[in-house]
């Protein structure tokens, strides 16, 4: 079942001292963020009414000074799923993810989603097995090929581990059996004038 409200940003750091705080935008266009009306927080007790200023800078409704902009610095921010467009037949929210059967394309279970997220580095897809391990992966077409909403699934084509094998010369860093492994580290090296420093 979709989620009654969905994740579309969350507050920043303040910008100056008359209350202006920047936002992470999650919505195709980050503008409209500010276009679907009063936004709330996770627990649902607060509202927030912005006005967009500039690239990822808004104004929030009864926030005047930095100190009250700094408080709401973290804070996530929430729309009612009904404000949002309809999605077109092959669209989603990634809120819409959560809970989905996922399967190997050979239809193994590997688990249901727990979560989807972006810490900047890309959408992450947490899934958790039956045994319950947590296991992010990439939000990504080569991970997750297929989405299906309406039978309650997605398929996943987990990353194969890399195995890097020894190269020619590095018999001196082998481990023997008996041998304690050791960190290896990288030679210091000063530069002086654009050169390695002999």
């Amino acid at each position: 079942m979709p989620a009654s409200r969905i994740l579309v940003g969350e507050f920043g750091r303040p910008h100056g001292v008359r209350g202006l705080i920047h936002v992470r935008s999650y919505t195709a266009e980050p503008a409209a963020i500010a276009a679907y009306g009063p936004l709330s927080d996770e627990g649902g007790a607060r509202r927030f009414t912005l006005k967009w200023l500039a690239d990822g800078l808004v104004q929030v409704e009864g926030i005047a000074d930095r100190d009250a902009a700094a408080r709401l610095t973290g804070t996530r921010l929430y729309v009612a799923r009904d404000v949002l467009p309809e999605t077109e037949e092959d669209e989603f929210y990634l809120s819409d993810l959560i809970g989905l059967r996922a399967e190997t394309a050979a239809g193994e279970s590997l688990g249901t989603v727990l979560a989807v997220e972006d810490f900047g580095a890309g959408t992450v897809i947490t899934i958790r097995d039956a045994n319950g391990r947590d296991t992010p992966l990439p939000f990504t077409r080569a991970v997750v090929p297929m989405v299906e909403i309406a039978a309650g699934r997605i398929v996943v084509a987990p990353p194969e581990e890399q195995v890097v094998p020894p190269q020619p010369g590095d018999g001196a860093d082998e481990v023997q059996p008996g041998d304690t492994p050791r960190p290896r580290r990288p030679s210091m090296r000063r530069r002086s004038g654009g050169r390695d420093a002999a």
